[in-house]
């Protein structure tokens, strides 16, 4: 099993970014990354989807696309579409057409930002996501890296301190996206989570102070997506490109955020009778089951069934648990981070027991 760090969900000078296609691979590269996925907003920009290197190192680019109404108001309903290859801006006004579209054209699609607040110190509005009878799509953003800007910031004072001491921001995915995961799988619905930075590299300013706010290369250190893929890769970007979405599709993927700690090397697992499975497989087993976790360091680790915690475990680095109850069961792990804050480090995908 093969795994790789990907940043979902960045931007470039081809919509609200400030930087060009090749600051945003050399910053990827910089940063550690395997591949980077641009997604500008409803412009589909294919000429930059290859490899990338420099200095010895390489990273592959992807090229998606995040789709919105913009004659509506608020701009919300924002769509990460992935993998399309077709430019299906507009369908945006009607969110279902839209999925519809991405599913017929063999893509993925994720809805972004599901809980973005506004921020009025800032002059932001929200772009949440407001249509919830849209059924079909790959999943959700659980942890939107530039979202916790407007969810932690309570008045200008907070983002000004925020914009320039960042690593201070980062503390949990949302609570409100949280809940809305665990709603929608307790439809029995597959919904995939991933992380994404949301990446623009701002150019700010305030009077005479003038900064460039979350540059590219610090984003691409904060939230992000493992995927677990069942080949490596091989520098051949069609069939590289499908075996990253196969990967999604299926869930075998998790979110982290490696701005205190790289993620690389957890696996949430489940064994039974005649049969196994790993983040984001449906599994069937007869009688009594066995999760395994494994975590890159000792850390603490919370198991929840149905969204509800069944186990916590505290300065662990292997566990193993056994049970039999159907449900959805999926890991959180957090670890200390700045001023010896408890902060989230990894959301599992589910493991499904049917």
């Amino acid at each position: 099993m093969e795994e790789i760090t990907i940043s979902l969900h960045n931007h470039t000078i081809y919509s609200d970014g400030s930087g060009n296609h090749q600051r945003v691979a050399q910053a990827a590269m910089n940063a550690g990354l395997d591949a980077v996925i641009v997604t500008d907003h409803n412009v589909l920009v294919r000429d930059f989807q290859k490899y990338w290197y420099a200095d010895e190192k390489k990273v592959l680019m992807l090229i998606g696309e995040e789709i919105h109404d913009q004659a509506r108001q608020p701009q919300a309903n924002h769509l990460l579409v992935l993998n399309a290859n077709d430019e299906l801006a507009q369908y945006a006004q009607i969110p279902q057409h839209l999925i519809d579209q991405v599913q017929k054209a063999g893509g993925l699609s994720f809805i972004a930002h599901l809980y973005d607040p506004a921020c009025p110190s800032i002059k932001e509005g929200d772009i949440n996501w407001y249509d919830w009878s849209v059924k079909g799509f790959s999943g959700i953003e659980l942890w939107n890296s530039l979202s916790d800007l407007k969810i932690n910031s309570r008045n200008f004072a907070e983002v000004f301190f925020h914009v320039f001491f960042p690593k201070t921001l980062y503390k949990t995915a949302s609570e409100q996206i949280i809940s809305k995961w665990d709603e929608l799988l307790s439809r029995g619905e597959k919904v995939v989570a991933i992380g994404g930075a949301d990446a623009h590299e701002i150019n700010a300013h305030a009077g005479p102070l003038k900064r460039k706010v979350f540059p590219y290369e610090f984003h691409f250190r904060t939230v992000t997506t493992h995927i677990l893929l069942d080949q490596p890769l091989k520098e051949l970007v069609k069939e590289d490109n499908q075996t990253i979405m196969e990967a999604l599709s299926n869930g075998h993927c998790y979110v982290a955020l490696d701005l205190f700690k790289r993620a690389s090397g957890f696996r949430f697992t489940c064994e039974g009778n005649e049969c196994m499975g790993m983040m984001g497989d449906e599994v069937s087993p007869k009688g009594t089951f066995t999760f395994k976790i494994s975590l890159p360091e000792i850390s603490e680790c919370v198991l929840l069934k149905d969204s509800k915690p069944i186990s916590t475990w505290k300065n662990k680095h292997n566990i193993i648990f056994h049970a039999k109850e159907k449900g959805v069961y999926r890991v959180e792990v957090y670890r200390k981070s700045i001023f010896g804050r408890r902060t989230a480090w990894i959301y599992s995908n589910p493991i499904y027991i049917r």
